[in-house]
């Protein structure tokens, strides 16, 4: 599934290339896309380029292939075999889904990445299966993880996190960053001053340091579902 800002970027290359018979550079993209730096394009391409949308062609400028278009809907053949259910899940509190009250549900809002950042989170008709042990107080979430920027913390990609709904977490705890408003990422925090870092638990990928006017946090991780 690809984020809005990821659909609305391959929509935009398709349609250039068709008019103009060559890619778009950076600066139209970014102009194209309203966003506030040409670093924010590369990281949507890359993520494209990860998820078997667009290939990048060798030894030559402006070059991306379209491989696929964005229009894919999840379709979900066996409910209850990944433990899926399809529901409204836009302000509705977690329920009990069973008679023995041993599980209830919450809301898969969509994929956060662990590792590239991806656009900030988007809707899903989809809710996930839950331990009532593992549910928090107040409100949560859950989301499907990308990425292996925080597997020397047990996330892989695939895993599903919980995540309780706050705005504050303290130094060390892993949670969801949203960056510039648009970019979403899983991460552990480190606060100092007016900086904040946001650190993975991979050593490919370098922490990133970050003005606190520029990130804002929405949850903290509280769980992990796994299947094998």
């Amino acid at each position: 599934m690809l984020t809005k800002k990821q659909k609305e970027l391959l929509g935009y290359i398709q349609n250039y290339q068709s008019k103009n018979g060559v890619t778009p550079s950076y600066e139209e993209m970014k102009s194209a896309l309203t966003l506030k730096s040409k670093s924010g394009i590369h990281r949507l391409i890359i993520a494209l380029e990860e998820r078997g949308f667009v290939r990048r062609l060798a030894h030559k400028a402006r070059a991306l292939e379209v491989i696929k278009d964005g229009i894919s809907n999840i379709k979900l053949s066996d409910k209850n075999k990944n433990n899926l259910v399809v529901g409204n899940f836009m302000d509705t509190p977690n329920k009990d889904i069973n008679n023995n009250n041993k599980l209830s549900t919450l809301p898969l809002l969509g994929k956060i990445a662990a590792g590239t950042p991806i656009e900030a989170i988007q809707q899903n008709d989809m809710s996930v299966d839950v331990p009532k042990e593992m549910m928090p107080v107040g409100e949560s979430y859950a989301l499907t993880v990308e990425g292996d920027s925080m597997i020397n913390e047990g996330i892989h990609s695939g895993d599903t996190v919980l995540i309780k709904k706050t705005n504050i977490a303290d130094n060390g705890e892993i949670v969801v960053a949203l960056i510039d408003d648009h970019e979403a990422t899983l991460k552990r925090i480190r606060k100092k001053g007016q900086s904040i870092a946001l650190e993975s638990a991979n050593p490919i990928y370098e922490t990133r340091i970050l003005s606190s006017n520029r990130v804002k946090i929405q949850g903290k991780l509280i769980g992990l579902l796994r299947k094998y």
